[in-house]
């Protein structure tokens, strides 16, 4: 049985390019592409590959939120994130997200094809580097599960008016503070995230509790 593998990125070369690379190996079959989130979790639903190829920055829903959400939805099928070199708080993210594996865009494509091998088979692909980070982290938290990269309790409160579709002088003076404090809470959640776009924030803030979904003021297209 070949590995069915679903391709996820904005960038149509980049598609193509993949498609290309992996057709060569005979235990693979690209089943379909996607070119944003919302498109990567239809697809995925309609076509039920056994593993996703996941760019993280895309328009509508970026790639990890629709890790989350594969996850929760469809934790059979696995997600490798392929994706340019993330800092150290972005690879954290990645994993908290629930990806099996990460690699780099600037790999070898033989890395790639192991790398969807091995998620494939049940085990996760990050490297040495990455594995030496997170471990660090578990002995620093004493051995509990640390949470990566989680806001802090004020810019909880920004994120969740920012996904209310607010905004920046709305929530400054919502919160009594100056606009220019709240860009900066703004820069850092989104630094820290690794989500640059309201949307991706928006929804990040929905599958956390922070907002729900019946949300009277959200904005999802802000």
């Amino acid at each position: 049985m070949k590995i069915r593998v679903l391709i996820v990125d904005d960038h149509p070369v980049v598609r193509k390019g993949l498609r290309a690379c992996l057709a060569r190996q005979e235990n693979l079959k690209v089943i379909g592409e996607a070119s944003d989130g919302e498109e990567a979790l239809s697809k995925t639903r309609q076509l039920a590959p056994d593993v996703v190829l996941m760019d993280i920055s895309m328009p509508v829903m970026d790639g990890l939120v629709v890790t989350e959400l594969l996850r929760k939805e469809a934790p059979r099928v696995k997600v490798l994130i392929l994706s340019l070199p993330a800092s150290k708080e972005g690879m954290f993210r990645i994993i908290e997200a629930g990806a099996q594996g990460y690699v780099s865009k600037e790999a070898w494509p033989e890395e790639l094809v192991r790398a969807i091998e091995a998620v494939h088979q049940g085990e996760t692909f990050f490297s040495s580097e990455i594995a030496r980070a997170v471990l660090s982290r578990f002995v620093s938290s004493g051995g509990k599960k640390a949470s990566f990269a989680q806001p802090t309790e004020r810019e909880r409160a920004v994120l969740a008016l920012v996904a209310e579709g607010l905004s920046t002088k709305e929530i400054a003076h919502r919160l009594g503070v100056a606009a220019r404090t709240i860009e900066t809470h703004r820069q850092r959640i989104m630094g820290k995230l690794d989500i640059h776009s309201v949307a991706g924030l928006t929804r990040f803030a929905i599958i956390h509790g922070i907002i729900s979904l019946d949300q009277p003021n959200r904005r999802l297209g802000r």
